[in-house]
């Protein structure tokens, strides 16, 4: 059995797609270990995940407002590259799989002569485009971290997402792998009309404000709102009418197949795992410069989903959420979508792929990944 070594940052969509690749590795008998930063730990480890020391990484945390230059120096972070290389050098690994974003990794890696594979959790459209070519990607270049060549250099890029959304995913190319998205699906539970509420674990300027909008709009709907607010925003600091509930955390593996419309903020994780539950949508994007308004308007323009402002009123708010609960043409939209993300199971396809590197061509040294 191989030996996996996964590189991941404290986000929030970011995480799962990692975790439930590497839980289906660990299935098949493969060793995994992940590098990351250190309040990851304990979600990992409760996961059943082995988790190597960080000991250079730059302080880092999801719940901290961090600037966008606190972002700059945590994707460009070598430190987080050298605590991989040494737990390469403690245990060599048949493969190191990287997150997209984290390009200091990326560089020291290239610099030790150490192959990797790198995993997309979000759209391959938007890493290409407003990422890299926006203040990110010249953050990165005026590190002289070489972006373009680390992604270019990768032995394999695994797109966790659906091509018919990706905007990159209607053209062909050699240098990509669209695995699908890596998201828990349940079958569907009748029950009454249920509208889940989730924004982002992330910490995003006024997400309180913005769920107190949104219960505000679903005061009067015939439906039982259930809001998760995360780690970032206290349940307490919001007024819930009688037919919401708030709390902190409920798996929303729990809550999809129930659904009848999620209200979120174009997070790519959230959003698919809602369609693989033919969920229809209301998408109100928390940050311009993200992922999130690609997610949402791609979901708007294949009829899933309606996108909303961040300033919107509750009584702007009201009619859009009422005509998505309703059936209609988003619904047979959403299911659509749902049965191409059931048919592309995202951990699957991804372990199928990286256990292949190992397989393919020549036969492979025993644990090749070590530091030099």
């Amino acid at each position: 059995m191989a030996e996996i070594v996964f590189v991941t940052w404290d986000g929030g969509g970011n995480v799962p797609p990692a975790v439930g690749i590497a839980t289906e590795l660990v299935a098949r008998g493969h060793g995994v270990r992940f590098v990351g930063h250190p309040r990851q730990r304990e979600s990992l480890v409760a996961a059943g995940l082995e988790v190597a020391p960080s000991l250079h990484a730059r302080a880092f945390s999801a719940l901290d407002a961090n600037s966008p230059l606190a972002l700059v120096a945590m994707f460009g972070d070598r430190g987080l590259g050298r605590d991989v290389l040494a737990a390469l050098a403690d245990r060599p690994a048949d493969v190191v799989v990287v997150d997209c974003l984290l390009f200091g990794v990326m560089a020291e890696l290239r610099a030790a002569g150490t192959p990797y594979v790198v995993l997309e959790h979000l759209y391959d459209a938007y890493l290409r485009g407003g990422w890299l070519k926006g203040p990110m990607g010249l953050g990165m270049r005026l590190q002289r971290l070489q972006p373009a060549r680390s992604l270019a250099e990768a032995r394999l890029r695994l797109v966790a997402s659906l091509p018919s959304l990706d905007p990159a995913g209607a053209r062909s190319r050699s240098d990509l792998t669209w695995v699908g998205p890596v998201v828990p699906v349940a079958e569907r539970v009748p029950a009454d009309p249920l509208v889940l509420v989730s924004l982002s674990t992330f910490r995003f300027p006024k997400m309180a404000g913005c769920l107190q909008t949104i219960l505000d709009a679903c005061a009067g709907l015939d439906a039982r709102v259930v809001v998760t607010t995360g780690p970032v925003v206290d349940p307490a600091e919001l007024r819930a009418p009688d037919n919401a509930e708030v709390h902190r955390f409920v798996p929303h593996a729990e809550l999809m197949p129930r659904a009848a419309l999620v209200i979120g903020h174009g997070g790519h994780g959230t959003t698919m795992q809602a369609l693989a539950h033919d969920v229809p949508l209301v998408l109100m994007p928390m940050h311009p410069l993200l992922d999130q308004p690609m997610v949402a308007r791609s979901v708007a323009s294949a009829g899933a989903g309606r996108v909303v402002p961040k300033k919107a009123s509750a009584a702007d708010l009201t009619p859009v959420v009422a005509a998505m609960l309703a059936d209609g043409p988003h619904r047979e939209a959403a299911a659509r979508l749902g049965a191409e993300i059931r048919a592309l199971p995202g951990a699957r396809n991804a372990a199928d792929r990286i256990e292949s590197l190992m397989t393919d061509g020549a036969p492979q040294p025993e644990h090749p990944l070590a530091r030099p």
